[in-house]
């Protein structure tokens, strides 16, 4: 089922991605009409490379800091996003199936595929077949991208955005040195097929 509804939904997870990522608890009345940049969420539990949502899941790249850093930070956002979701639909119980789904990427080309894999996600809305069948219109698929404020493709191209301090690029390999590096790769894979695009679960 879609676990967001419309664009305000996505705009409450993409606060909660950066205020439940605090060893505070979470207070969300206390911020609610603060922009990102103006909340104090002190010490951070894990450190995020990248992020995107799409209508029915989300993805993320993130780095542990700290002994169970990632469960906490997740078991965080998923409360809190549910308790929002049931509370604006008046409905109860889970709004997730099961824990979260983790991969372990210990391979330093598979660390930079999750990058792009991550950021390419949201083509699947306008072109469902790009990886069977290719993508239809480049132009068209990177404008879209770019238009998708809803992950962190535009803080990779160097946007000036409040979202940006959701993630934190300097702790990752430096794929990227220069946004004409991350424009070139995304260009790249755009150009590929499902023979060589694999699926993560």
């Amino acid at each position: 089922m879609p676990i967001f509804l419309d664009d305000s939904y996505k705009k409450r997870f993409i606060k909660l991605l950066f205020v439940c990522n605090s060893k505070k608890p979470v207070v969300f009345k206390t911020i609610q009409g603060l922009p990102l940049d103006e909340i104090d969420r002190g010490e951070t539990l894990v450190d995020i490379g990248s992020y995107c949502l799409m209508p029915n899941h989300f993805h993320l790249l993130i780095r542990e800091k700290m002994e169970n850093g990632i469960s906490l930070f997740m078991e965080k956002l998923s409360t809190a996003y549910s308790m929002y979701f049931n509370k604006k639909n008046e409905r109860t119980g889970g709004l997730f199936e099961g824990t979260f789904k983790a991969i372990y990427a210990n391979d330093d080309d598979y660390l930079k595929y999750l990058f792009t894999y991550i950021h390419l996600n949201p083509i699947k809305i306008i072109d469902p077949n790009w990886k069977e069948e290719g993508i239809k219109d480049k132009n068209k698929a990177k404008e879209f991208l770019r238009e998708y404020v809803f992950s962190s493709y535009m803080d990779y191209l160097g946007a000036d955005r409040p979202e940006s301090g959701i993630i934190n690029k300097q702790v990752f390999p430096d794929y990227f040195s220069t946004q004409q590096d991350f424009n070139y790769t995304i260009n790249d894979w755009l150009s590929f097929k499902s023979t060589t695009i694999k699926a993560t679960p």
